[in-house]
């Protein structure tokens, strides 16, 4: 008679463990759902499906959500749901990220944008690092939490959200002016674009935590000439005036201006590296942090870039109107002035208008949030140090801050030293380390059980 032998048997994952592999797994998942935002809704896909997957991930474990599809636009759905903690009588703290992303040409990509592959080391796709990698890690903790019976110090609520990519009107926006009551209570807001990691130098890791983004202001521009015939002399040619003052606009460059939260970076980076970064070749100085060069560069003063040209309807007409749309990027306290410099710059036949206009956002970098912030990445990484930074784009955090809360962009990710993760954003093969997601969602489970 033969002896049956049980299988051996594999322990379980602990919680933790089961959070990491999760975490991969959704960003994954996540990526795979085409949630592409074109900035015109009859061209873009639309957030309902990524917003039924996460609000069906949060129902699994327990949690009551709240959806809601925002703006005028069917699907453009966002969920919140919040998790109660110990101390009720203290302010909650908002997790928020949001499920769109830019569009991807797949002619371009190595692997299918919307494949969400795992290879490599890597997860690949449109958002794994804009930002539903961040939507994963939160998604998993919040799990955890909830699977393990684990309260945070006070009530979280996480929201994940449409229309990001397109200034977020019909969704962080929309639900700041509609639906308030979700987020009440909400005192700080932690969100995308910080709390990864920079190799300054060897093994010097810095993680930059956003404490400051610009405004964003994206205006028109348009001259009014003659029309005429194309054949004939014209001295008031709209096209010609408007391309000389875009071209005036787009060459100019703005003043330095040094806000906190880029001298403390600086300022943080000379103690670490012992490079000075003095203002008579300051721009010099700061192209030497490599690919991260590209966002603090930008936060040096404000910038003006024209991104669209609009005339005529024939090739032999004159039209009698052209028109340019400019993305422009402002600093904390500067809107007043910038707005007089482009006046001077465009001159007085340039009518121009505001297509939207978001103000910058900035709080100071200190209290227990940012001291839990710093807690949970040197729990991980004791080499480590924890900085602040300014943002050149924007956020969701434009919206939260409309009520009042402190707001931070806090996504750890500790990455390869030799891996260009500024040029991923908005990038061909955008794609995130597993190891670094599996390090993220240890920081952010330590980080909300001391938030």
């Amino acid at each position: 008679m033969s002896e049956h032998t049980e299988p051996p048997q594999v322990p379980a994952p602990s919680g933790l463990a089961q959070a990491e592999d999760e975490a991969v797994a959704l960003t994954s998942e996540l990526i795979r759902i085409d949630t592409t935002n074109t900035g015109d809704p009859a061209t873009g896909a639309g957030e309902r499906a990524a917003a039924e997957f996460v609000a069906g991930k949060l129902a699994e474990v327990g949690f009551e959500t709240t959806y809601v599809e925002s703006g005028d636009t069917p699907g453009r759905g966002n969920v919140v749901a919040r998790l109660p903690g110990a101390d009720p009588a203290r302010g909650a703290l908002l997790m928020h990220g949001h499920l769109d992303v830019v569009p991807a040409d797949a002619a371009e990509w190595s692997v299918h944008p919307f494949s969400g592959a795992v290879q490599d080391g890597y997860v690949w796709g449109r958002g794994a690092v804009d930002m539903k990698d961040m939507v994963a890690m939160t998604l998993a903790v919040a799990r955890r939490f909830r699977r393990d019976g684990i309260t945070p110090p006070r009530d979280i609520v996480f929201a994940f959200l449409a229309d990001e990519e397109a200034g977020g009107l019909q969704g962080s926006h929309w639900l700041v002016d509609h639906r308030p009551e979700l987020f009440e209570g909400c005192t700080e807001a932690v969100g995308e674009v910080g709390g990864f990691s920079v190799t300054l130098r060897d093994d010097v890791r810095a993680y930059v935590v956003e404490t400051a983004e610009k405004g964003i202001a994206w205006l028109r521009v348009r001259v009014r000439g003659r029309a005429g015939h194309g054949s004939m002399l014209h001295e008031d040619n709209a096209v010609t005036r408007l391309a000389e003052a875009v071209a005036r606009l787009g060459r100019h460059r703005f003043p330095l201006v040094l806000t906190d939260s880029v001298r403390e970076f600086l300022a943080a980076v000379t103690e670490l590296t012992g490079v000075e970064f003095g203002e008579e070749d300051l721009d010099g100085a700061v192209a030497k942090l490599g690919g991260l060069a590209r966002v603090i560069g930008a936060t040096l003063r404000d910038t003006a870039n024209p991104t669209m040209l609009s005339a005529g309807y024939k090739s032999n007409v004159i039209p009698s109107v052209a028109e340019a749309v400019v993305d422009c990027r402002v600093l904390p306290g500067r809107q007043e002035a910038f707005e007089r410099e482009l006046d001077e710059i465009l001159g007085p036949d340039v009518e121009r208008e505001w297509i939207a206009n978001l103000p910058p956002v900035q709080t100071t970098f200190d209290g227990d949030l940012v001291e839990a912030m710093r807690t949970s990445i040197l729990a991980e990484d004791p080499e480590g140090t924890v900085v602040p930074y300014m943002l050149s784009g924007g956020t969701d955090a434009k919206a939260f801050a409309r009520l009042g809360m402190r707001c931070f962009g806090f996504a750890p990710l500790r990455l390869p030293a030799d891996l260009d993760f500024t040029a991923l954003f908005h990038g061909v093969d955008e794609r995130v380390p597993v190891d670094a997601l599996r390090f993220g969602t240890r920081v952010l489970d330590r980080f909300l059980q001391d938030c």
